[in-house]
């Protein structure tokens, strides 16, 4: 199987992009994408989801956190 080069992301405030590219995140629990001043992390939701005929990995919104300046 070829490593996905989107995932899933679920949650996440207003904004959040839905499909996100990622082929970096296959297999991590955890993810982080930059937002403006902040991140918004996602977990591994343990699941895959079908998009354009690919199952991607699905990761849910659980916090954001801001950038230090």
């Amino acid at each position: 199987m070829s490593q996905p080069a989107f995932v899933l992301l679920v949650g996440g405030p207003p904004g959040t992009p839905q499909v996100w590219a990622a082929p970096a995140v296959m297999g991590l629990e955890r993810v982080k994408i930059q937002r403006g001043n902040g991140y918004e992390h996602f977990e591994s939701a343990g699941e895959c989801a079908e998009f354009e005929g690919e199952l991607i990995p699905v990761y849910r919104w659980c916090h954001r956190t801001f950038i230090a300046e």
